[in-house]
């Protein structure tokens, strides 16, 4: 199983805390020292098991938007984002839970022509405010005279998001661009008018699930 690069100090520090409890156990033998270093070690394994970076393979294509996360779609609406779309656009909403892979990936293919980050604050990434007022990471892609711009959102529980990309770099389609750490949200904008292929309460694939689909 792969794993992301960003999960090995948290899994460092899972390992070495179960080797710990064990050598504890084994030291002091007991009930409570031996459930201590089993604990230890289902917390050590999740972790791993966190940040796994499993390959994927999906459709492809200009004329598909495919989903960048792993998770629930929460909600699809017509928004203002002014700075990079620079007008109204059609907003999908996809909430990545504890049990989601995090790895993000890129939806289209093109140049990264826009790049943002906003320390904020860390509210419940499912919330209609956390899309202005959470930490996040905005990613402009300009796609076939198109523009895509990816945001991803931090949760109550994560606290560093880290993408890949600087202005300039070229976006490949499904490619890795990105991680959040523990729970949050990522949100793509489209211009309005183009075809959502999903509902709310759609589950996603990074990848592989087509988001959307411009005309032709």
């Amino acid at each position: 199983m792969s794993v992301a690069r960003e999960g090995f100090p948290f899994i460092g520090i899972g390992m070495v805390l179960a080797v710990l409890g064990w050598a504890y156990a084994w030291m002091r033998p007991g009930i409570g020292a031996t459930i201590g270093g089993v604990l230890l070690t289902v917390i050590a394994a999740w972790v791993v098991w966190f940040f796994r970076d499993p390959e994927r393979s999906g459709p492809r294509g200009p004329s598909y938007v495919i989903a960048p996360a792993d998770g629930r779609v929460i909600m699809i609406a017509d928004v203002d984002e002014p700075a990079f779309m620079q007008g109204r656009a059609t907003r999908v909403s996809i909430f990545m839970n504890v049990f989601n892979v995090h790895v993000n990936r890129y939806p289209v293919s093109g140049t990264v022509a826009y790049r943002h980050y906003n320390p904020g604050k860390f509210l419940n990434a499912a919330a209609e405010k956390s899309s202005l007022e959470n930490e996040q990471a905005s990613t402009g892609i300009e796609s076939g005279g198109r523009r895509v711009l990816v945001r991803q959102i931090a949760g109550l529980i994560a606290r560093r998001i880290v993408t890949y990309p600087r202005q300039g770099d070229a976006a490949t389609q499904g490619e890795r661009m990105g991680i959040i750490r523990f729970g949050s949200r990522v949100d793509v904008f489209l211009p309005v008018g183009t075809p959502v292929r999903v509902k709310l309460d759609d589950l996603t694939s990074a990848g592989t699930t087509v988001l959307a689909e411009f005309p032709r």
